[in-house]
């Protein structure tokens, strides 16, 4: 059986992409649904410690803080992708894996055309070797694979030209998850079940499903504040959603897919960064996030206009 998870980063910056990502994993039926962290407790915790050498695999927002640095993030996105065979050197081949669809649009921003950091950026290869393989054993003995890593990588300008489209934020982070969703149908053939993480405070999605997957068969199995979960026969397959308010603290694969997203959005950050820093004298970074993202914005408006850079290109409009 397959099990899937989906969690994005990026939904509320102004400067940066939304990245939206899914993992999936071949497990046994008897753990369709199960706690991961406990199947694989041997390899893998929630939290990193110093005194457990185990991985981390939890909630973006719990490995990374700007200050502790990249390291538990990264090393939770590369050791898994090891695990599953996959061992990019640079950012570009971690998204010729992950997101290839996005490579030839990422071209029309200057700060992202030639940023190709090698990989790892905060450990080492080593270091990533030696914990996937205890990874891979211990997935081995307990019957699970990581089969799958897929993400979406929506830019800026593009951010806004969906955005004009849909004039929903909300409709635009839903319809890169609904992108993976069939990215992963396309790509993983048998029974599917997707944990995802709740869009933006939505408990009904029978509409958006319906529409997305015409033709489909779907059954409602619970809608209520804590989970919304469906049943939909697509021809021979079936596929069962569940949309989860703090699914990636219940459900390792949602976890890891937030680790994915967050992982690709600070890897294109530091391209941002990069490109203005070398541009604008004793630049401070930026997370791209409301307050700060005006303050950047404001120490770069003079290269903004010496490059004649597109500002909606830039600049997400909500």
């Amino acid at each position: 059986m397959l099990v899937a998870g989906i969690d994005e980063a990026g939904y509320g910056p102004l400067l940066g992409p939304l990245v939206a990502s899914g993992v999936v994993f071949e497990v046994p039926d008897t753990l369709v649904g199960a706690d991961l962290w406990e199947a694989l407790t041997g390899s893998i915790c929630r939290a990193p410690k110093k005194s457990d050498s185990r991985l981390a695999i939890a909630d973006s927002k719990k490995l990374y803080q700007r200050a502790a640095g990249l390291t538990a993030l990264e090393r939770a996105a590369l050791v898994m992708l090891q695990t599953a065979q996959r061992k990019p050197r640079t950012l570009g081949g971690l998204l010729k894996v992950v997101a290839p669809e996005c490579v030839s649009a990422m071209l029309e921003y200057p700060w992202y055309v030639g940023h190709d950091p090698a990989l790892p950026r905060t450990t080492t290869a080593a270091d990533i070797a030696t914990r996937a393989n205890a990874v891979r054993r211990d997935a081995r003995a307990c019957g699970v694979r990581l089969v799958g890593v897929h993400s979406e990588v929506l830019c800026e300008g593009h951010f806004n030209r969906h955005l004009k489209l849909t004039r929903n934020k909300a409709s635009v982070a839903m319809g890169l998850v609904l992108r993976l969703v069939q990215r992963i149908l396309k790509s993983h053939p048998g029974g599917l079940h997707l944990f995802i993480d709740r869009q933006g405070g939505r408990e009904y999605y029978v509409e958006k499903l319906m529409t997305f997957f015409e033709g489909a068969t779907l059954r409602v199995l619970e809608e209520t504040n804590l989970r919304s979960a469906y049943e939909l026969t697509i021809g021979r397959r079936t596929l069962t959603m569940e949309f989860l308010v703090g699914g990636e603290d219940h459900h390792l694969p949602i976890a890891l897919a937030s680790v994915y997203s967050k992982y690709l959005r600070e890897l294109l950050m530091e391209g941002l960064n990069q490109y203005f820093k070398e541009r604008v004298e004793d630049l401070l970074p930026t997370a791209g996030y409301h307050t700060d993202a005006q303050r950047f914005l404001a120490d770069i408006e003079s290269a903004v206009a010496s490059e004649r850079l597109d500002r909606g290109l830039l600049v997400r409009a909500r």
